[in-house]
């Protein structure tokens, strides 16, 4: 059986629930401890089951198809280890290792508690870190398509991995262009400039995108692009994020077609032109080299890190990552070769615990003893998935090979 179990035990057999952590679109997601054997901590996320009114039962969500059918192919120490799948009373329970922390919650402890800059070299390892889970997501054609600071883990021992593979989709020769299955992927503030211009097609080069994003909003302690969202309307037509758009051109600039040679066949090209109007910001960008040294000012390291500050190696990798042309943007492989993490001074290179040097106490995630309703997630209706209740989805993860 999955997991190396062969009973068929309830999720409350199995773990004790502790509370309740956070919740999204698809679903829920509670702290757990193991019982009868199994050692730990563990996070269990529960899917909500499609279902049409309040009682007929429609079957599992696509995202939670695609997450079990991922999550349980990975091995990698920088991606969120997939304990076992369980299938209860018509719930989806995928059980993973737990994180004491994520990025945007070590985000709002400077912000609001400490008032000062993460360390550099706290940035510098979870920049590393990331990438090297993103290498390995890469090479075995993953794309991830919703980097941000909630989805990225973070153990109390300083190990980061990359969590919530809901939206992340193979993208080896896929049947369909990846715009036909989800016309919208990527938390705004996140999302690359290719898919606000409307490509039908891109590529992994939109999880860098959202690396530089999260690169900036380590040094700066907020989002560098904090547009709002436009929402689609009733026919579900994908609108022209402009708001979103303008931030990003009033920092980097406009993109031109010398500059992103195939900019004038995205679909939204033609809306660019219209940014400008009445708006000054646009005809003097800050540039991203103003807005580096700007916020490394501002949130002045605390003393006996100013040594190491990320400097202009620092400045020189985010300008490749937020890169206009996708085709020009680093590769996440390319991003680990960059001169940022090749420092000479062995205090300096970047350490598999970001925590390491750093003498900063993080408080654990915060976990609530309301809303959980793990006990009564039974569901009237009927067993139209195919799949028997209160089974557990019953073959062994067939891991893909550490890169």
């Amino acid at each position: 059986m999955f997991g190396g179990y062969s009973s068929k035990k309830k999720v409350i057999e199995r773990y004790k629930i502790i509370g309740f952590i956070s919740s999204g679109t698809y679903g829920r997601v509670y702290k757990a401890q193991g019982k009868h054997g199994q050692v730990g901590e563990f996070a269990i996320k529960k899917f909500k089951p499609d279902k049409e009114g309040e009682i007929q039962y429609t079957g599992i969500s696509q995202s939670a198809i695609r997450e079990m059918a991922l999550c349980t192919e990975l091995s990698h120490p920088n991606v969120v280890h997939t304990v076992e799948i369980i299938l209860e009373d018509k719930c989806i329970y995928i059980v993973f290792e737990y994180a004491e922390h994520d990025l945007l919650q070590i985000i709002h402890h400077h912000n609001q508690v400490t008032r000062q800059a993460i360390p550099a070299r706290t940035i510098k390892s979870i920049l590393y870190q990331l990438l090297q889970g993103l290498v390995y997501l890469h090479k075995n054609w993953v794309m991830h398509r919703d980097l941000k600071p909630a989805n990225i883990m973070v153990t109390s021992a300083g190990k980061v991995k990359i969590g919530d593979l809901g939206l992340a989709r193979l993208f080896y020769k896929p049947l369909h262009s990846l715009f036909t299955g989800d016309k919208v992927v990527v938390t705004i503030w996140y999302r690359a400039p290719e898919l606000l211009l409307g490509s039908r097609h891109y590529t992994p080069a939109v999880d860098l995108w959202a690396v530089g994003c999260i690169f900036a909003e380590l040094l700066s302690l907020r989002p560098i692009f904090k547009g709002e969202e436009a929402k689609m309307d009733s026919k579900k037509t994908v609108p022209f994020q402009r708001n979103q758009m303008q931030r990003i051109v009033e920092i980097l600039g406009m993109p031109t077609k010398e500059r992103w040679p195939l900019l004038a066949s995205m679909p939204e090209y033609p809306h660019l032109n219209s940014l400008a109007s009445g708006n000054p910001r646009i005809h003097r960008p800050v540039s991203l080299e103003k807005w580096y040294e700007q916020n490394l000012r501002n949130n002045r390291y605390p003393e006996g890190q100013s040594k190491d500050s990320p400097g202009a190696e620092g400045l020189s990798l985010l300008q490749a990552l937020l890169e206009y042309d996708p085709q020009k943007r680093l590769t996440a492989e390319k991003a680990l070769s960059h001169p940022y993490f090749s420092a000479h001074d062995e205090r300096l290179k970047p350490s598999d615990n970001c925590f390491e040097g750093s003498s900063i106490e993080y408080p654990n995630r915060r976990v609530s003893q309301e809303d959980n309703d793990i006990r009564t997630s039974s569901l009237p209706g009927t067993k139209r998935s195919g799949l028997p209740d209160d089974s557990i989805i019953g073959r062994p993860a067939k891991r893909l090979k550490e890169g």
